[in-house]
């Protein structure tokens, strides 16, 4: 059922698809920390409940789950040009390349084995995942405990690595998400120095935007577009400053911002509490993954464990 509320403007004005998800009896996630979609249009959950990658078809009909006892904590997931999912561990420090029914492809990184923290060296709790969609390229944002781009070959292979902690061009304070555009020019959502840092493909600085405020969830669209989840507040003396999210944006390769949208703090149709996750299927729809739990947490709130943590939005 959708939403009598608009989001966004103009060409990018969409309704929150209510309740669109049908979960199996027992099957519930408390926060979903990034979500894909296959060539299908089948939905692809990364969450840290029960049930790692939970699946639906387009219509929000439960196909499958899978990643039980493999990993410890979702963060990031991205589907490749080969269609295979990159599933992003920043509890495991690892990335693995599955296939879309769970079955591991590739590991990158040891399991359960941290890098030293800053050193630069892969990984310690990275993030994300692109794929260069004209060489296969993998590249891996990492993360909380680094500060690094590191870019691999489809087979696993370490090429180069480049960033450092700081806030001048081509360093990072959380690089949080990653991804590729047409061109394969890489963007990294540099979360804590509330910024987009764009890079060619050999990791040469390029450019910034500097008009968003955390921003967390990044994905790119087959034109170009580029949609972005920022967090919103931090520190507490934030929270009551209007403008600055939580919401999505869409953004040209300009770096003009198309159209926001988001209400406000809160789980109101039209609102965002944490947007953490986000990417688009064939028709045009947004699927926004929330860390809704941790965010409400640090907000000095009591969230229940099923808080609304995922929303789907359809283009009016």
């Amino acid at each position: 059922m959708l939403s009598t509320v608009k989001l966004g403007s103009g060409d990018f004005t969409y309704q929150v698809d209510l309740n669109w998800e049908t979960l199996p009896a027992g099957y519930a996630w408390r926060e979903v920390a990034s979500v894909a979609t296959d060539d299908n249009d089948n939905v692809y959950v990364f969450n840290r409940g029960d049930h790692p990658v939970i699946v639906f078809d387009s219509d929000g009909n439960f196909i499958k789950s899978w990643g039980e006892g493999v990993f410890v904590r979702a963060h990031g997931i991205s589907h490749g040009p080969d269609n295979t999912l990159y599933c992003t561990d920043d509890g495991d420090h690892t990335v693995r390349q599955c296939t879309l029914d769970g079955e591991i492809l590739m590991t990158i990184g040891v399991p359960g084995k941290a890098a030293e923290m800053f050193s630069g060296e892969p990984f310690n709790r990275c993030t994300h995942t692109a794929v260069d969609p004209n060489t296969g390229d993998i590249y891996v944002s990492d993360g909380y405990g680094n500060s690094r781009v590191h870019k691999y070959t489809p087979d696993g292979k370490l090429l180069f690595s480049w960033g450092a902690p700081g806030t001048g061009e081509g360093e990072f304070n959380i690089a949080h998400n990653i991804a590729t555009d047409s061109r394969g020019y890489v963007y990294v959502a540099d979360r804590e120095n509330h910024r987009i840092q764009i890079f060619d493909s050999k990791g040469k600085y390029e450019t910034m935007w500097a008009t968003l405020h955390r921003p967390c969830g990044l994905y790119i669209s087959e034109d170009d577009l580029i949609y972005v989840g920022e967090l919103g507040w931090g520190p507490a003396v934030e929270k009551n400053v209007p403008n600055i999210g939580p919401r999505v944006s869409i953004m040209n390769t300009k770096g003009e911002i198309l159209a926001q949208m988001g209400e406000g703090y809160g789980l109101g149709e039209g609102q965002f509490i944490a947007p953490h996750g986000i990417c688009l299927d064939s028709k045009g729809s947004i699927y926004v993954g929330e860390v809704a739990h941790t965010n409400s947490r640090n907000a000095g709130e009591d969230p229940p464990d099923d808080i609304r943590s995922f929303q789907k939005l359809v283009r009016a």
